[in-house]
């Protein structure tokens, strides 16, 4: 499993939960604020309106919980029985790790510069201008630029990959749905019933994802945050409870100082679930796990039903997947027009992002690779590579031990390999792709 897969989520929710402001003009109304800092430590800020801490660990459990938790038992399978368990544990403890970082580096800038809240663009550009290099510091506006490029390319590339998977997953039980009985006992070969193209089942979820995207409140998002965590929750205990009964063993936050407990608690949650989940489904089903394993599960309504569910969760998923690149374009954009453009604008350039998400699902071959090699450098860098430099640039003036260098530039160094080495497969993928005929996009697996 690569580095840029494991720490995937994480890079979406870390950036949800420190996105841009709504408006350029409106700071202090900022709904999705996190980092806020109280009364008593930033006297003369106007408290800002952030959401609770139950719906800041809904957010960051679902940021983290995505479609690649069912691919993880063929990863487990890859690395072996010992080292993938392990190897995800160590992910998830870096991962977590390095978004404490970024929380902590944008805590001490709103202190320092008396803010009540900070972006991850800003808090790179502010870093720069922290560190001791003359070069850097000229140039930090650039570092808000390419972190909030990388936000904006990798996001969008999330969402375009849940269309994929939205379409994928209703075409395989519309297909199978002739051969799906009430028997769980049994896993026998499905003869499907040919439908329509999956690219016609991606343009039928399309207006369901405009009216999702519609919602530019967090708060409200929670809502959809929490029915995505229900169904993804229900129809993983489908999958455990499977997994375990034939296996062969018999035996925004409003008070910004709760936030690292919260990430701590939420990253644990994911971790677990992830080697469970990972780690039960290579034992029960061995080398005959596929690349999905929902694609191991028996034809019978119980089980057609976790595609339902995830159906269902990816679908409110998008919407917060889609906040993050929205609140970086959008305040840009309506900062340049008068207040009565403002909202048309803003609905607009919202309606535009989601047809291009669904246009791009549509109209790319393999779309799964590119969006591989572009997660390849564009996750790794804001989840593993700018973090810990992030750290030595805002801390280093202040005095820093020399253990903690040393371990920033191994996190960043193992950042730089996992950027490497996905960058070289996917690419390598992606020619071979080439010398085969063109399919359109599809997670379908054969069995």
């Amino acid at each position: 499993m690569s580095v840029t897969k494991s720490t995937e989520g994480a890079v979406a929710v870390k950036l949800d939960l420190m996105s841009p402001p709504e408006s350029a003009k409106k700071l202090e109304n900022k709904d999705s604020t996190f980092l806020d800092e109280s009364p008593s430590e930033s006297p003369g800020l106007k408290k800002t309106k952030g959401i609770t801490v139950i719906q800041a660990l809904i957010h960051l459990v679902k940021g983290n919980m995505g479609t690649g938790i069912l691919g993880l038992s063929l990863a487990v399978k890859n690395a072996g029985i010992l080292m993938g368990p392990l190897s995800l544990l160590v992910m998830g403890l870096i991962a977590c790790h390095c978004m404490h970082i970024l929380v902590r580096c944008a805590q001490r800038f709103c202190k320092r510069l008396n803010k009540p809240f900070m972006d991850y663009g800003d808090t790179v550009m502010h870093g720069l201008e922290a560190s001791p290099s003359a070069w850097l510091q000229n140039h930090a506006h650039w570092g808000r630029h390419i972190v909030s490029f990388f936000l904006i390319v990798t996001q969008l590339g999330f969402c375009c990959v849940y269309i994929v998977f939205l379409a994928d997953n209703l075409k395989q039980v519309v297909e199978a749905v002739n051969s799906t009985t009430n028997n769980c006992h049994s896993n026998e070969t499905v003869m499907l019933t040919p439908t329509m193209d999956s690219r016609l089942y991606m343009l039928s979820f399309l207006p369901f994802l405009v009216l999702l995207v519609l919602i530019r409140n967090l708060r409200i998002l929670t809502i959809f945050s929490m029915l995505a965590n229900i169904s993804m929750l229900v129809s993983l205990v489908i999958i455990t409870q499977y997994i375990t009964q034939v296996l062969p063993l018999e035996n925004k936050m409003k008070n910004a100082r709760h936030f690292p407990a919260i990430l701590s608690l939420g990253m644990s949650i994911v971790t677990s679930l992830y080697i469970s989940i990972g780690t039960l489904g290579y034992l029960r089903f061995g080398d005959d796990i596929k690349a999905s394993i929902s694609l191991n599960l028996p034809n019978c309504w119980l089980y057609q039903s976790v595609k339902l569910l995830y159906i269902a969760g990816i679908l409110c998923t998008y919407a917060l997947q889609f906040y993050v690149p929205a609140e970086i374009i959008i305040p840009f954009a309506i900062s340049r027009v008068s207040t009565r453009w403002a909202l048309p604008l803003d609905l607009s350039i919202r309606l535009a992002m989601v047809c291009l998400t669904c246009l791009l699902a549509v109209l790319i071959p393999r779309l799964d690779l590119v969006i591989s090699l572009v997660g390849s450098v564009s996750s790794s860098a804001l989840a593993l590579i700018i973090p810990p430099l992030l750290e030595v640039s805002t801390f280093y003036s202040e005095g820093m031990s020399p253990l903690t260098i040393f371990k920033d530039a191994l996190i960043s160094i193992l950042g730089f390999v996992g950027f490497v080495v996905g960058t070289y497969q996917a690419l390598d993928e992606l020619l071979k792709s080439g010398d085969s005929p063109l399919f359109s996009n599809s997670t379908t697996f054969l069995r």
